[in-house]
C-alpha cells in the first residue's frame, strides 16, 4: 500500500491509472444509481481487459457489502491515490508477486471472513487478465511527473 498511497495518479504506470479510474468510476456509477458494468464496460474493452470486468465488479461489490470499514475513494478528477485505492492496487501486486499470505492477511483486516475466498478468486482472475493484457500494476513503476513548460503558470 505504501508504494501507492498519496502518489499522483499521473505518476502511476498504465495499469495503476486504469485501476484508479475503474474504482472511482464504479463508485460514481453506484452513487448515480447507474449500472457499473455499463459505465465501465467500454473502458475495460478499450484496455483489452473485458474478461476482468466481472471479477472487478465482484471485488468492488464484496468490499461494499462485506467490508469491515467504509472504503473511501477519491473523485475522478483527483490526482492523488487514496488509502483504499492504494490497498486494492497493492493486493493485485501481491498476488502477482506470489505473496498470497499477504493478500489473505490483508483481506482479513478488510472484509468479513466468509468473503475472503471469493475476494481472492476475483482478485486473482482480475490480476491474470491484466497481466495477459500487460497492464498489471507493478510496485515502483513510476512515470516522471510532468514538468511545467517555461512561461506557464503553475
Amino acid at each position: 500500500m505504501y508504494d501507492f498511497i498519496d502518489r499522483p495518479v499521473n505518476s502511476l504506470d498504465p495499469g495503476g491509472r486504469f485501476l484508479v479510474w475503474a474504482m472511482r468510476s464504479w463508485v460514481s456509477a453506484m452513487s448515480m444509481r447507474a449500472c457499473p458494468a455499463s459505465v465501465l464496460g467500454l473502458g475495460f474493452a478499450r484496455w483489452r481487459v473485458i474478461a476482468g470486468l466481472q471479477p472487478f465488479l465482484r471485488t468492488m461489490a464484496l468490499f461494499n457489502r462485506k467490508g469491515l470499514e467504509t472504503f473511501h475513494f477519491c473523485a475522478l478528477g483527483c490526482n492523488h491515490v487514496s488509502e483504499h485505492e492504494a490497498i486494492i492496487i497493492s493486493l493485485l501486486c501481491s498476488l502477482h508477486d506470489d505473496r498470497p499470505e499477504v493478500v489473505t492477511d490483508t483481506l482479513g483486516l478488510l472484509v468479513e471472513d466468509d468473503a475472503i475466498g471469493d475476494m481472492i478468486e476475483a482478485l486473482a482472475t482480475l490480476a491474470r487478465v491484466m497481466e495477459t493484457a500487460r497492464i498489471l500494476p507493478t510496485r515502483g513503476a513510476w512515470l516522471p511527473e510532468p514538468t511545467p513548460r517555461a512561461g506557464s503558470a503553475g
